[in-house]
């Protein structure tokens, strides 16, 4: 016999279904409206990727059918211990993306932050490069047949287009970068090869992007495309800048991406989106915590507009644009660079609802 507690639980998850249904229906899709443009993505948290709420399920399906996960798929979650991984989560996104016909991006084998704690205690060339090779060699032929593409190497460049120094830098030599791509390609044949970074739409940064891609096409392994974050601050979204990569990029032969879109309106005291950078708390950095004023949200409108009419102009050569987050409430922005913020960088408020921005973005295609 069904307890009446069993049957409240019931009735309640099928009227949240219903809702969000019935909103998702009242709203147009991001993803059918640029269907024949670009495919439309987020980032996924553990809870999303579990799908512990159904209304933001839905949600998701409704909106997105590319997705990266935020956390789960970086060294230091994916490869905990030297001899252990930790693929039950990752599972799950993969079976997330089948069940909802839903194109993963993996993120990422090669970076140089959250690494794995005992990477630390290694002084031997030749123990990194078995972490390194065992490591890409492990993930990556795990889904080789499951994932559409990998981001192979992150963040690989200082601000002026140089290598940025790190652990696999220092031991392993410049030819790291290409040899990674080169070992993704054997492990996953038929999956996509990207390299990602920020600010690499920033003419110094874009110069040493292009010459590392140059030297992975000049080693023989395949590169198919290039990831621009686009973390960027409302009212200081460098077109210009953007538009002269595209075609740079485009002109390697290279898709080129937008793989973690959103657009910052709170203050801050440098630019880019190197996660070891913070800034100490106070109140007059977070100055938004009861909401957005309406010039703030219509600038943001404004810029997301702007954007995506550039996406559209140059739709033959871009083939993602991905949103870092679901909602502002998931935006990594809230804790960084200052902890506890209250942040609105994305196209969707807290509750899921659209903003001005999203009517822009969608404006476009009707």
């Amino acid at each position: 016999m069904i307890s009446k507690r069993n049957i409240r639980a019931v009735s309640t998850a099928i009227l949240i279904m219903g809702a969000i249904s019935g909103f998702s229906q009242s709203i147009p899709s991001l993803k059918d409206a640029f269907k024949n443009d670009f495919g439309i993505g987020t980032a996924l948290n553990n809870s999303q990727i579990e799908e512990r709420d159904p209304a933001m399920t839905a949600f998701i399906v409704s909106q997105f059918n590319m997705a990266t996960p935020e956390n789960v798929m970086k060294s230091a979650l994916i490869h905990p211990k030297w001899d252990t991984y930790d693929f039950v989560v990752p599972d799950k996104l993969v079976e997330f993306g089948k069940k909802h016909n839903i194109k993963i991006n993996g993120h990422t084998l090669i970076w140089h932050s959250q690494l794995p704690s005992f990477i630390r205690g290694i002084r031997s060339k030749d123990s990194i490069q078995t972490f390194f090779n065992d490591h890409i060699k492990t993930v990556a032929s795990r889904y080789k047949d499951n994932i559409f593409s990998w981001d192979v190497v992150n963040e690989a460049l200082n601000e002026d287009g140089t290598l940025r120094k790190t652990v696999f830098l220092d031991y392993l030599g410049e030819g790291y970068i290409a040899e990674a791509f080169r070992l993704t390609q054997q492990a996953a044949p038929n999956v996509e090869l990207y390299y990602n970074d920020y600010n690499n739409e920033q003419p110094a940064k874009r110069a040493g992007c292009i010459e590392l891609i140059k030297k992975v096409q000049a080693s023989g392994a395949r590169i198919d495309g290039v990831g621009i974050q686009g973390h960027w601050h409302v009212g200081k979204v460098p077109f210009k800048d953007i538009e002269e990569s595209i075609m740079q990029y485009a002109a390697l032969g290279l898709k080129v991406m937008f793989t973690e879109l959103d657009i910052e309106v709170l203050p801050r005291n440098f630019q880019g989106a190197d996660v070891n950078q913070r800034m100490g708390s106070d109140p007059t950095l977070n100055p938004y915590t009861a909401g957005l004023p309406d010039e703030v949200q219509q600038q943001l409108a404004a810029d997301y507009e702007a954007l995506f009419k550039l996406f559209l102009k140059h739709k033959d050569k871009v083939t993602r644009v991905t949103f870092w987050g679901v909602n502002d409430g998931n935006s990594w922005l809230n804790g960084w660079p200052v902890r506890g913020r209250t942040n609105y960088p994305l196209l969707f408020d807290r509750n899921n609802q659209p903003k001005p921005a999203f009517y822009k973005v969608i404006g476009l295609k009707k």
